[in-house]
């Protein structure tokens, strides 16, 4: 009986029954580094997509820069990027998000728990179990419904407080900030100007996009109290 299938002469994902399999795997020796690979309620979701280097790369400078100083500031929790891995019983859920913030209060209430290495060394740390207040995904070519239907959905029953969506792909930006709502995400409140309220950060932002001295795009996230 086979036990693993080969994606890539080195990319091997063995046979997965059940979340606590696949968190095993996850953060075990074998598991393949450089790739996104998410469980989604029984489901293992491979992204090999090569990263954007505008519509993907320069988004995420600008929110761990811009969001980085926000939480850094004002001393509000832990802001990570691209390989903090999330898992969630209740949901049946472990992804590594593009961005995912998680305050102190959440920690201290042990809504989100930090889960060690096996090796149990001091102060190191591999994975966040629980509800985070915020998680950030930015469509790539591959993940536009992942990231606009499975992961809002496996997200809210999570717990996962916000949910912010970018697509800068195409001629119109999408950026979409989600609160969680009785039965679903619920858009945030927009002012004229075009600023979402983050409940979570206590913050107004608003992304936009520009041309650089070189033709290129360039983001920048606004913000104001």
């Amino acid at each position: 009986m086979a036990t693993s299938i080969a994606l890539k002469e080195d990319l091997v994902i063995p046979f997965i029954g059940s979340l606590r399999e696949f968190r095993a795997w996850a953060l075990s020796e074998d598991f393949p580094d450089g790739r996104r690979i998410d469980y989604l309620a029984g489901r293992i979701e491979v992204d090999m997509t090569p990263e954007d280097y505008y519509f993907y790369g320069a988004v995420k400078v600008e929110l761990v820069g811009v969001l980085g100083n926000s939480v850094k500031s004002g001393d509000l929790g832990d802001l990570r990027v691209d390989r903090t891995r999330v898992s969630n019983a209740e949901a049946d859920l472990s992804v590594e998000p593009d961005l995912v913030f998680i305050s102190f209060e959440t920690l201290e209430s042990d809504r989100a728990r930090l889960i060690p290495k096996i090796t149990e060394e001091p102060d190191r740390y591999v994975e966040v179990q629980g509800s985070p207040d915020l998680v950030v995904e930015i469509v790539s070519d591959r993940s536009k419904t992942k990231d606009n239907v499975r992961l809002p959905a496996a997200y809210w029953r999570a717990g996962v407080t916000e949910y912010w969506l970018i697509d800068a792909r195409s001629e119109a930006l999408i950026f979409r900030i989600e609160q969680h709502g009785p039965s679903g995400y619920e858009a945030a409140a927009t002012s004229p100007e075009g600023f979402q309220y983050s409940a979570v950060l206590k913050q107004w932002f608003r992304l936009a996009r520009r041309r650089d001295r070189r033709g290129g795009w360039a983001f920048d996230l606004d913000t104001r109290l």
